[in-house]
């Protein structure tokens, strides 16, 4: 059996085919209109040398970056697309990116936020191209830290698009491109600061299905190289300094998570022993994650577990008063979205209202008209794009292994149901503090090749343990899968 397209996926989650045609009307007018001189002057920084690091044949392009060394520490320039520039407030384009959220990905294509036109085009910062952008300028001491935050419009021009593994080995042969050639300092020292911040960072592996070859899909594991955990830490170093611009003008929209409790904090260091991970005590639980080599399959059993710690993500907006909870458990601090504006809706919002921080004017009242109702949409499209992303893989595994019912795949053990923190925790505190015992119920289980995720009886497997299973059954209807113990 192959699949070769995701429509069911598309009818299923009864995901928009278009845009309306006043939508897409309004977009071509705000495209071809894009090189008019605007209201307000536009800062000239078409002479920085920015570059573009996205995924193989992106088009839909929110950020282009260069950073410099100082004598004192870095200087990051981080052009992010201007879709404000584009969408007329409360207009036809401005309602529908309001009912969609964000670009939801399929394997066989998007449905975008904003039309192509927009997206793929005019507002995507294509190399060699002079776009509309917003530009921040962060100025960093030596240690990585934020001293200065600049924030305005401007026009800039991308000198070259890159992908993460074509500038990974630019680094690995010393010829990274100019413009990012001071990632590979400034990257290491912000993810220190993360870890000292307390900030979690999971380091399980990411499926992702992708073409065949044949005109059908296979499924890999997502490489998470160096460059691409760098950059990540710029765009999180923004949405920080966004955040602290929110809360200091008492007006904003933050991405929020609470703190684990400190008896969950407890199960994974019980966790962690039964695993035989040694967790001294004090030890700080970002820093003991961070130390972890994550190709070993205890510590991707322990990275399973620790997803349930970071439960509770939101949106919090507020106007007037900032929030008694202002913090992402996962980074360590307060922060925002502002870098993803063609792909999420909430980061047109919470620009504006830096930029108007920054330059002293009032947040405009589209803006702040919009704020009561961001998290509620947000949160809905966050759920709906994760429920398709998990539909699409399970579909093509239902694909793959459909040939292969029989055969036995070589798996690691990542969670076995009934773990501490669940109801029966207490009646399994003794087991947790001593042995790690085999336990009856479910396992989540990861197959090496091909790199699926599935379920199987778990008489007889403990966490982080490598096994042998057998696929007995695959059901296409219900996409699902069934192993037993080889």
């Amino acid at each position: 059996m192959a699949g070769t397209d995701f429509s069911v996926i598309r009818e299923e989650f009864d995901l928009p085919a278009r845009f309306s045609a006043a939508a897409l009307t309004e977009a071509e007018e705000a495209a071809r209109a894009a090189h008019r001189p605007g209201p307000e002057p536009l800062a000239d920084a078409t002479d920085l040398p920015l570059v573009t690091i996205d995924p193989p044949g992106a088009k839909d392009l929110d950020q282009a970056l260069a950073v410099q060394r100082r004598r004192s520490g870095f200087r990051v320039h981080y052009a992010i697309a201007d879709l404000a520039a584009f969408v007329r407030p409360e207009g036809a384009l401005d309602q529908e990116a309001g009912t969609r959220g964000q670009t939801v990905y399929l394997p066989d294509g998007s449905v975008p936020l904003h039309p192509p036109s927009l997206s793929e085009s005019a507002a995507s910062l294509l190399p060699g191209e002079v776009r509309r952008a917003v530009l921040w300028t962060i100025d960093t001491d030596a240690h990585g830290q934020p001293v200065d935050v600049d924030v305005r419009r401007a026009l800039v021009r991308s000198t070259a698009q890159y992908d993460y593994e074509t500038v990974e080995r630019a680094f690995a042969t010393d010829s990274a491109p100019e413009p990012v050639r001071a990632l590979a300092e400034l990257g290491p020292l912000r993810r220190e600061l993360a870890v000292q911040r307390g900030a979690i960072e999971l380091q399980l592996p990411e499926q992702e299905v992708v073409p065949d070859g044949n005109g059908s899909w296979s499924i890999t594991l997502r490489p998470r190289g160096d460059v691409d955990a760098w950059n990540a830490e710029i765009s999180l170093m923004t949405g920080m300094c966004a955040a602290q611009i929110m809360l200091e003008a008492g007006v904003g929209i933050l991405r929020t998570l609470p703190d684990a409790e400190p008896e969950a904090e407890r199960w994974l260091q019980r966790s962690a022993q039964a695993l035989g991970i040694p967790w001294p005590d004090g030890a700080d639980t970002a820093k003991m994650l961070a130390s972890l080599d994550p190709d070993r399959p205890e510590s991707l059993a322990l990275f399973s577990d620790t997803t349930r710690l970071l439960r509770g993500a939101d949106y919090t907006a507020f106007d007037g008063t900032p929030p008694a909870e202002d913090g992402h458990a996962g980074i360590g601090g307060p922060y925002a979205h502002v870098t993803a504006p063609i792909r999420r809706l909430v980061d047109r919002y919470g620009t504006e209202i830096c930029l108007a921080v920054n330059a002293g004017r009032e947040v405009p009242e589209w803006v702040k008209a919009a704020l009561p109702r961001l998290p509620e949409v947000m949160s809905a499209s966050d759920t709906l794009a994760g429920r398709v992303e998990r539909a699409c893989i399970d579909l093509a595994e239902v694909w793959l292994l459909a040939p292969r019912v029989g055969e036995t795949f070589e798996a690691v053990v990542l969670r076995v149901d009934g773990n501490h923190g669940s109801d029966d925790d207490k009646a399994r505190g003794a087991e947790l503090g001593g042995d790690h015992e085999p336990r009856k119920g479910k396992a989540e289980i990861l197959l090496d090749d091909p790199p699926v995720l599935a379920k199987c009886p778990a008489t007889g497997m403990t966490e982080g343990q490598r096994v042998a299973v057998r696929l007995v059954d695959v059901d296409v209807d219900r996409r699902t899968v069934s192993f037993e113990r080889a």
